[in-house]
């Protein structure tokens, strides 16, 4: 008889009556709301007769995670942000309020006794929709990247900074000169590269 795979069943039987330490093995849910500020710089390739160009989308937004974690230590789930930035293009002199939204996994650590904590974030869809400034009004979708992120957490909330790395590989150009509204160029990228400051309040369950 192999004495050794009965090891683990003995180590289950040994602890598993021992219910706080099956809480802080196992975990739990959680749930961390966040309100952002982003500050970046972005980059467009247009068909012509428009030119390449570069601008910045700045604003504040709200966001929120929402997953399991494992001992208070490892945390994974879903990432999830909207925001209202200022989004400003140099080639058409392109300037409005947008709304932008994306979502993608996440999975993180973080050091309970020193509040220090660490994550990333692979965003898998979202977009950004500025209003339309003079003749011209496009939409950007399909938007692909990622975001790192650390943080402190201090009792119930948590300071945040993230870089976060985006490209849009989609455009609808809803009003733009000679080209026909609703008009779809898959070759058009919009490139965004952003530093988010946040606040946000971690809950688990």
């Amino acid at each position: 008889m192999n004495f050794f795979k009965f090891i683990p069943i003995l180590f289950l039987m040994i602890l598993w009556p021992n219910e706080s330490f099956a809480r802080d093995i196992f975990g739990g849910f959680f749930l961390e709301p966040a309100i952002t500020y982003e500050l970046g710089d972005s980059k467009i390739s247009y068909p012509s007769p428009l030119s390449n160009s570069t601008g910045d989308i700045q604003g504040f937004g709200v966001g929120g995670r929402v997953g399991l974690h494992l001992a208070d230590i490892l945390f994974f789930g879903l990432d999830g942000r909207y925001s209202m930035p200022r989004f400003k293009d140099s080639s058409v002199n392109y300037e409005s309020s947008s709304t932008a939204w994306n979502w993608g996994p996440v999975i993180g650590v973080q050091m309970p006794d020193l509040g220090l904590r660490g994550w990333g974030t692979a965003v898998v869809g979202g977009e950004i929709d500025p209003e339309a400034s003079g003749s011209f009004d496009a939409r950007f979708a399909d938007a692909t990247g990622f975001r790192l992120g650390v943080g402190f957490r201090v009792m119930s909330f948590s300071l945040n900074l993230e870089y976060q790395q985006l490209d849009y590989g989609d455009a609808i150009l809803e009003q733009a000169g000679p080209f026909t509204p609703g008009t779809n160029f898959d070759s058009v990228d919009l490139e965004n590269r952003s530093w988010i400051a946040s606040v946000s309040f971690p809950l688990e369950f």
